[in-house]
């Protein structure tokens, strides 16, 4: 099991958990427009960060990200192996070709 498979299983688990005690539970809480919001305020931070250069706080950035984009995805009941799935679905077809099928609705 990877860190970000626990991760996902953590946050999870921390769905319906007292807010005053669990970050993720206090995100969680709040919906998810509000979780949404997070990860787009830490992407932008991790592109910040590249842009810049800064190899160390791009890593600490980028983990941020991964961790609100799982937090995203629970609020929206969206595991994990979901996006994994479309990931491999998706391997060894052209990103031209992707996308072309996706405006195309096939």
């Amino acid at each position: 099991m990877t860190a970000l498979d626990r991760l996902a299983r953590t946050i999870a688990a921390r769905r319906g958990t007292d807010p005053a005690t669990s970050w993720t539970a206090k995100l969680l809480a709040k919906g998810p427009e509000k979780c949404a919001e997070k990860f787009g305020e830490e992407a932008v931070e991790a592109i910040v960060e590249a842009v810049k250069g800064d190899r160390e706080r791009l890593t600490s950035e980028a983990a941020d990200v991964l961790y609100h984009l799982l937090v995203m995805l629970a609020a929206r009941d969206v595991t994990l192996e979901e996006v994994l799935a479309e990931l491999e679905r998706r391997e060894g077809v052209s990103g031209i070709d992707e996308k072309a099928a996706r405006k195309t609705g096939g």
